[in-house]
């Protein structure tokens, strides 16, 4: 099986990783190196973020 296309760009990611403070981590180990709690945060993140524009689009 090959390797999915991640849906949230790169600046995005950073961006998120930057809002709850574990950027540090990814710039000096990588992405593989946060934990599942952080990785996990930041979906959170994201679809609240989704859920905002939607919400601001619709208005």
């Amino acid at each position: 099986m090959g390797r999915r296309r991640g849906i949230m760009s790169q600046r995005f990611k950073e961006e998120l990783a930057k809002e709850l403070g574990f950027y540090d981590v990814v710039q000096k180990e990588g992405w593989g190196a946060i934990r599942a709690k952080d990785a996990g945060n930041m979906v959170k993140l994201a679809i609240q973020k989704a859920e905002q524009h939607l919400a601001e689009k619709t208005k």
